[in-house]
């Protein structure tokens, strides 16, 4: 089977030495990932690993009625390797798509094999699931912490920096589930940013408007996610957001 053109694009699997990806390549799948597609559910065997190139996808914890609230966003900078990694043979969350694109996919086993014979793809891992649990646990501070308001800026940002495009497909549904608030109480915090000209609110879709003016408008968590993945991954997570295209 051919090779896509310009894939994989995840920077964790870029960031490998070119002899280690190629050895790697027959074990890899390239996938469509669909808004709201459940990669992998809470209690289902664990029998991948995902690595976004394009999309975004949220590690949801899920409750006995149903409901969900977000643990952490996972794009090209990272993969879905956090149970993997120490054995799991069982997911603990939900993995669900917020912004479609693709994704690399392979194996628990070809997982495994690699962590074995590959110390690069295996350091890289370690690096990458650290800053991913303190990713995890900034998030946890930062929803007793911060106002809705900021915690919003927070995630809005975050979508951007993993994603392609100013405009993010997202409803406001999604989002009180993301933060864990009534859709009530969404609304007001996105009118406040929208009222101040951070961003512009339409039909399932959220759009970037000043990006620098959000950052202001997020709490500190966000430049403190930002920090601690750059400072464990200065390959994949840059310092500073590439430029986007006009429009």
């Amino acid at each position: 089977m051919s090779v896509p053109p310009n894939w994989p694009r995840n920077r964790l699997l870029l960031a490998l030495p070119s002899s280690n990806l190629k050895r790697l390549m027959p074990e890899l799948e390239q996938i469509r990932c669909q808004r709201g597609q459940i990669l992998m559910d809470a209690d289902s065997p664990l029998d991948h690993v995902y690595f976004p190139d394009t999309g975004v996808v949220s590690v949801v914890a899920v409750y006995a009625d149903g409901s969900i609230i977000e643990m952490a966003t996972i794009g090209r900078e990272g993969c879905t390797a956090s149970q993997a990694i120490f054995g799991a043979k069982h997911s603990s969350v939900r993995l669900l798509v917020q912004i479609p694109g693709s994704a690399t996919k392979m194996s628990r086993s070809a997982f495994t094999r690699a962590m074995g014979s590959m110390p690069a793809f295996r350091s890289i891992m370690y690096a990458y699931i650290q800053a991913f649990l303190e990713q995890v646990m900034v998030s946890v501070a930062c929803n007793g912490a911060h106002s809705l308001q900021e915690r919003l800026a927070r995630w809005l940002l975050m979508m951007l920096d993993r994603g392609e495009d100013d405009a993010l497909q997202i409803t406001h549904n999604l989002l009180a589930e993301m933060l864990g608030v009534q859709r009530p109480s969404i609304t007001n915090a996105a009118k406040a940013l929208e009222r101040a000209g951070l961003i512009a609110r339409g039909l399932r879709q959220v759009t970037i408007l000043d990006r620098q003016g959000l950052v202001k408008a997020s709490c500190e968590c966000y430049q403190l996610v930002r920090t601690r993945l750059t400072f464990h991954l200065p390959k994949t997570y840059p310092e500073k957001s590439a430029p986007r295209p006009k429009r």
